[in-house]
Formats: structure tokens, sequence, C-alpha cells
């Protein structure tokens, strides 16, 4: 019981010493009014966590911290000078301070010292962040709603808290049972929605929409299982709009549950979600919710980083691991009851390294279950290395740009494919394969790329090293340039000479990118790449397929017809997905080897196809459920 694991704790400490003790989320927060306490006997908390093995935190009482005004200046006073302190934030209610450095191993060196001082001299708590090397306004608007919150937010944490440690809701049965539901996502590409039911808990892996704007778009919360008011949590894999897109649909609808997921996921899922919201509005399309349902998943949402074990029922224990896919994409392991079963929830991963982050993680503990993508899993999905790939891009914008003196438009999703093909052109221009011309960045892509500079923890090694060098920062490079209004949009298109546009939407589906393939697509000295996946259905794939006479709207406006005459190209090898020798090799060498595969988020025929061949090759029984297939994993 969580009044029980409290009264537990408290056993262990001095009398009278914690002021009161709060669950956040399944962490549990101790405050004390004792600043010797707090300063001198962190080792009888570790001593209690070694022994009930959860994670406690001692934090001093709010009323015994030092004014914020003056913790600012003492803070600064004592900073290193080459530190090049930035924003000092402070959390009143949690007695925590975030001090953002552009030299944050200024701050942390010498054993801490600079924090164990700012943690004796002020009584707050410290922490270090890097100063974002872009500056991010949804990072702060995302702050600023949980500080306006802080009240609400701390109920809600606590009350979290209380369901994971309060026993069992629901009769427990002898034994257990454990049941998958695909409420989308089920040979399809789109609207990933699994529901995961167990005699204790109801949790939602994912809830997005299919952005190709087909007819079952969305997720299927008809079916009989799915009870909204029974609903325990959302686990969000990543931020793509096939994964999150319907998701602030149920706090519209009065779910007030945790959302779980991590920093860079939260901020590009609210981001995404807000432009997504704008598109509907310009196209006088009704809006599935506003911003107010965002702004309650954003209250509801609760970050948890790579490798770090959270409870989030009394049966289930989540822990994330990169995924490869995009920055933050989670491969997400969960463990259910006292070793009953463990899944593997892959969502989409990418199985090698990119130019951006590190291949997927496909070692665990345990795996009995393991679900995956089967967006490339068909026998013909091979794609050809990024090496062929990155030459082969240069010699179609070389093409375009320098023999036919056109445009070249890549639409790219936000957040993912525009960052690589950042990286992409950047490297290509430093190594001289290509001349240098102005690349033009609409749409959500500077935003999603300043995220990417808040987060460099969750980038690859190389990428980082570049990030914390100024001058080599690959996405500030004076060849990138901010598209920010439809007056420069329209300049580009009109009177600019050769160029590079990279805009969403990524699909042709929405976004700056339709308004330039409008503009340019009916000239032929002008050139469209798609890098991303063209969902069935979308403006994206029937170019691809190269019909010529097609009714494009923007922004809402009558469809006009164009004739297509620009050059079409496609590389898929800059996919954030795995392609067939990707995925194969992800379940050869997966640890341990998982007794059953499920294959969902691909075209029915590449979902059979995949779950067919890892049966014949590896023996391990595989399914390719359908949309509203329940499958009994226990």
């Amino acid at each position: 019981m969580s009044d029980n694991i409290i009264k537990e704790i408290l056993k262990e400490l001095p009398k009278d010493i914690i002021s009161f003790a709060v669950f956040e989320g399944a962490n549990i927060v101790l405050y004390t009014k004792d600043k010797d306490f707090f300063i001198n006997n962190q080792q009888d908390i570790k001593a209690i966590v070694d022994k009930i093995k959860k994670r406690i935190e001692l934090r001093p009482d709010p009323s015994v911290c030092m004014k914020e005004e003056k913790a600012e200046k003492l803070i600064r006073e004592l900073a290193p000078e080459d530190a090049e302190l930035g924003n000092i934030i402070f959390d009143p209610r949690r007695s925590c301070v975030i001090i953002e450095s552009e030299k944050p191993g200024q701050l942390i060196t010498n054993r801490g010292a600079f924090l164990q001082d700012i943690r004796v001299k002020t009584s707050w708590v410290p922490s270090v962040r890097r100063t974002p090397v872009i500056r991010s306004k949804i990072i702060e608007d995302i702050r600023a709603v949980l500080y306006a919150n802080s009240d609400d937010r701390r109920e809600f944490l606590n009350r979290t808290g209380e369901r994971v440690y309060n026993g069992w809701l629901r009769k427990k049965k002898e034994g257990g049972w454990i049941r998958l539901s695909y409420l989308g996502s089920g040979r399809q590409v789109g609207r990933s929605c699994i529901l995961l039911q167990t005699d204790e808990s109801r949790i939602l892996l994912d809830c997005g929409i299919d952005p190709s704007g087909t007819d079952d778009a969305y997720p299927i919360l008809d079916a009989p299982e799915f009870k909204i008011e029974d609903l325990d949590a959302v686990i969000i894999s990543h931020a793509h709009l096939d994964h999150v897109g319907f998701l602030p649909y149920l706090f519209k609808f009065g779910f007030r549950g945790p959302v779980y997921c991590n920093e860079p996921t939260r901020d590009i899922m609210a981001l995404s979600l807000i432009d997504f919201v704008k598109i509907q509005n310009t196209e006088h399309e009704k809006p599935l919710y506003g911003m107010d349902d965002i702004r309650e998943m954003i209250k509801h949402t609760i970050c948890i980083d790579y490798d770090e074990v959270h409870d989030i029922t009394p049966d289930i224990r989540i822990t994330f691991h990169n995924a490869g896919h995009i920055i933050g994409s989670s491969v997400v392991h969960i463990h259910i009851g006292n070793g009953l079963h463990n899944l593997v929830y892959s969502a989409d991963i990418k199985y090698g390294k990119t130019r951006l982050l590190d291949p997927a993680v496909n070692k665990f503990t345990r795996v009995e279950t393991l679900m995956m993508e089967a967006t490339y899993g068909g026998k013909l999905n091979m794609l050809p290395s990024r090496e062929e790939a990155e030459e082969e891009f240069a010699k179609m914008i070389t093409h375009t740009i320098m023999e036919k003196k056109g445009k070249v438009l890549v639409p790219v999703l936000g957040v993912g494919r525009a960052q690589e093909i950042m990286l992409i052109l950047d490297m290509l221009v430093r190594e001289g394969k290509l001349d240098k011309v102005p690349v033009y960045i609409d749409g959500m892509v500077w935003d999603m790329t300043a995220i990417h500079t808040a987060y460099p923890e969750y980038l690859n090694a190389e990428v980082r090293k570049q990030i914390f060098q100024k001058d080599n920062n690959p996405f500030l490079n004076d060849m990138f340039v901010k598209v920010g209004s439809s007056k420069e949009r329209t300049d580009i298109v009109e009177n600019q000479g050769p160029c590079i546009i990279l805009a969403t939407s990524g699909m042709l589906v929405g976004g700056a990118s339709v308004e330039y393939f409008r503009h340019l697509g009916e000239d032929a000295k002008n050139s469209v790449i798609f890098v991303s996946y063209q969902g069935e259905g979308s403006l994206g794939r029937r170019v691809q397929r190269g019909e010529k006479m097609l009714m494009v709207s923007v922004n809402g406006r009558k469809p006009e017809q164009i004739d297509v005459k620009a050059e079409i190209f496609t590389i898929d090898a800059f996919t954030g997905h795995s392609d067939r020798n990707e995925l194969m090799n992800y379940v050869k060498r997966c640890q341990p080897t998982p007794r059953k595969i499920l294959t969902n988020h691909g075209e029915a025929s590449r979902c059979l196809d995949l779950a067919a061949s890892i049966h014949r090759s590896f023996g391990i029984e595989t399914v390719a459920p359908r949309n509203l297939d329940a499958i009994r994993l226990r």
C-alpha cells in the first residue's frame, strides 16, 4: 500500500526529520526542514533505496530555500567565469533549480564541488544542462505550462504514484493473463495504437493517426475492449504523428492519466501536434482537438531517460532504449508481473548507424515476445548503402542546380529526415562533393532542429562533438536559411536562383512542401527528391508513381490542376526505418532470442512476408495481426 511504503521509509529515519513525503510518479520524494540532514545524510537515503529497491530523493522543504533572486545572484558568483551561464530556472514547489551553461563540464568537475556549494549555501537542489545552441521556444513554452500548473501537476504525480504502490484495483486471477489488441497499425502503416491488457492494467502503446489522409485514419477506439475510463497510462515510442497524432483526443474526452516518454519526444510531440492543429485550421478542416487538450497532455506527461527502469502500474514496469529512428525514439521493454512475461515494443527502428543516431538496441535482460515494424519488411525492400545514396543525392542536386539551373524541393518529415538531410548536405559541401548553394528551411524544420541541439546526449558521438564546437556545428552552417513568412516563400519561388528547399510535410499532405510543389512542379528544370516513406493515398505517393495531372490544394483553397514536369527522384536509403536485411539482422542478433514475434506497421504483404521469413529462418513463432485482432500472450 502507498501509505505503508512511506511509513516503512520513515521508520528508517530519525523521528520528525521529514516534513512531508510525496510521490512523483513512481519516485518517492522526502522533504526536510533540517538543513544539516539534507546536506549530510544522503547515505541514509541510499541505504533505504538499497533495501526497498525504489527510487527515493531527499530535498529541502521549500520553506528553507534561499529566495530566488538572492540564490540566482549567488549561483552566478560561484560559477567559474568560463562556464558561460545562461538561464537559471527555479522550480520552487520542488526545491529544484536548473542551471544552463554553454560549458557544463566546468560546473561538474572537481567532484561536483560547485553543485555541492549550491546545495549548502542556497538549500536548492541544482542540476546542470547545456544551453541550447539554437533557442527553442517550444521548450520554453512547455516549461511555462508545467510551472504555471505546478500545483495540479504535483497532485497528478502523487496520484500516479499512489496507483503504482496502492496494490491491485482489479481482482487478480491465478497465474495472470496478458493480451494485446490492435486498434491500429495491424497490416497498415500509420495509426499505431495497441492496447496492452493484463488482469490488472490497461496500457496504450502509442496513439497515432494515418497522416496520408485515408478513410481509416484514426485508431479504432470503439472496440469493445477499450474503455477510456479504465485506461491506466499511455506509452509513447516516438513523436511522429502516426504514433502520437490522436493522443490529445484522449484528453479531450476526459483521460487524465500519465503519458510516458522521454524529454525530446515530449517536446517534439507537442510541437508536431500544435502544427497539426494549425494545418487543419488553415485548410478549413475542423481540428480533432484544441490547444487546451495539448496543454493537458503536456501537464500529464512523465519523462523517463533511456535505460531508466520505471514502474507505471502495480504489475508493469518499463525501460526505454534507443531505437535509432528519430531523436528520442524508443524501444520499450515492458516487464509484466513478477517475471510473468517480458514484452518488447520496438515500434519504428533503425538497426544501422545514421549520420544522426546510433543503431537500435536489441539486447535485453529478458524477452519472450517482440513486436516489430515491417515498413520495409518485404523481400524486395533492400536498400542501397548510405554511401551510395549520398553520392546519388549529390548527383541529383548537381544535375538540377548546376546543369539545369533549377531548384530542388526535398519534402521532409520535420523531425528525423530533415536533420539527417541537413547533416548530409553539410558533409557534402565540407568535403567538396557539392557546391554551396542556399538551403531554405521551411515549416517546422528549424524549430525541430533547435530541439535536437537541446538534447545532444540523444545523438551519436560524432554529432554531439560537432554541436559542442560552434565553428563546426553542422546545423549552424550559413548555407541554411530559415524561411519565416509566406512573403519569403514567394520570393524564393519567383526571384531566387538555384537552391535547395527542405519543407514539411514529407508526404505532400499539407504544410509548406505542398505550396512549393504547386509552384515548382510544372517547370522541367526543377526536381523533387523524396527521402521519406510515402503513405498509400498521399499526394507524395501519386507523384512518386509518375502521375502527371494532379489536383493540388494549398491552405484550404480551391484545388488547382498542375501538369507535373519536374523530375521526380526517390532515395529510400535515407529512411529512419530498417530495410529487410536490417530487420532480419535485428532478430538474428536479438538477445535473448524471443519466443514469439508480432509484425505490424507495414503494408499487409510486407507484414506477412517478414513474419514468414523470420519463422523460416529462425524457427520463431510469428504472427502478423490485423486491426481488431486480439493476441493472447499468456
